[in-house]
C-alpha cells in the first residue's frame, strides 16, 4: 500500500510538471544564479541516449556574451538571409499536423491582438525568437555530425529533460528550432568545430507571468489519437 502511494506521488509530480510547463515568450530581466543552472544541467545529464553516447554539448550564453550573440543572430535573421539548417526541417505540414500548427499559431496571434493574415506582424513576432523573448540566458544544443539523426534525437530527449528540470526549479523555458536556421552563424560566432551540428536553442529564465503572451496554453491530442494497441 505504501509503495503504491509513493508511486502515485511520483507520477503526480511528473504530471504536474508536464501540465504546468509551456513555451515562455516573455521573460523577466532577472538572471538565474549559476547554482540553479548547474542543478538543471546535472539533472538533464541523466537523459538516456543511444549506446549511452550522450551526444549533446551545451553552450550557455549570459550577460554580455548573450547580448553579443543576440545582436549577431538577430541581424542575420532580420536581413532575410537564407536558411542554414544542419538538419533538414519539415518539408510540409499536412492533415492533423497542419491543423495543430495553425491552432498554436493563431492562439499566439490572437493573444497578441495580431489580425489574421497580417504577414508583416507575423514576421515581426517571429523575429522575437532572435531576441530570445527577453530571456537572460540562452542555451545552444549541438551534437556530433557522424552520429546523424540519432544524435539529434538524443539531444531532443535532453532538451525535454532540461525543460522539466527547469520547471521544477521555478524557471521558464522555450525550445527554439528557429535558432538552428542560422547554424553556420552559430558555428562561426562560438568558434565551433566543423563537425558540430546545431540542433536547437533554449531560451530560459524567470517567466513574466503578467505578460499577456504567457496567458494561453496549447492543446494536446488524446491517447486514442496517437496510440494503437495490438493484443492479438
Amino acid at each position: 500500500m505504501d509503495a503504491k502511494v509513493n508511486q502515485n506521488d511520483r507520477i503526480g509530480v511528473l504530471d504536474e510538471l508536464l501540465n504546468e510547463r509551456y513555451s515562455v515568450r516573455a521573460f523577466l530581466a532577472k538572471e538565474v544564479d549559476r547554482a540553479t543552472i548547474a542543478h538543471v544541467l546535472t539533472t538533464a545529464q541523466r537523459t538516456a541516449s543511444w549506446c549511452n553516447s550522450q551526444p549533446w554539448q551545451v553552450l550557455i550564453a549570459s550577460g554580455e556574451a548573450k547580448e553579443r550573440f543576440r545582436k549577431a543572430i538577430y541581424a542575420e535573421a532580420a536581413s532575410g538571409a537564407k536558411d542554414d539548417h544542419d538538419f533538414t526541417p519539415p518539408r510540409e505540414y499536412v492533415g492533423v499536423y497542419l491543423e495543430r500548427r495553425r491552432e498554436s499559431g493563431f492562439q499566439l496571434y490572437n493573444t497578441l491582438g495580431i489580425i489574421r493574415g497580417d504577414k508583416m506582424a507575423y514576421a515581426k513576432q517571429a523575429l522575437e525568437n532572435y531576441n530570445f523573448f527577453g530571456a537572460p540566458h540562452v542555451a545552444v544544443i549541438h551534437t556530433n555530425e557522424p552520429l546523424g539523426i540519432y544524435g539529434a534525437i538524443d539531444c531532443g530527449a535532453y532538451v525535454s529533460n532540461f525543460m522539466l528540470a527547469a520547471q521544477a526549479l521555478g524557471l521558464g523555458t522555450i525550445p527554439q528550432a528557429a535558432l538552428a536556421r542560422h547554424s553556420g552563424l552559430i558555428r562561426r560566432h562560438f568558434k565551433l568545430a566543423d563537425d558540430r551540428r546545431v540542433v536547437c536553442g533554449i531560451s530560459f529564465g524567470y517567466a513574466d507571468h503578467a505578460h499577456k503572451v504567457n496567458s494561453y496554453r496549447t492543446s494536446r491530442a488524446s491517447v486514442a489519437d496517437t496510440v494503437t494497441f495490438l493484443d492479438e
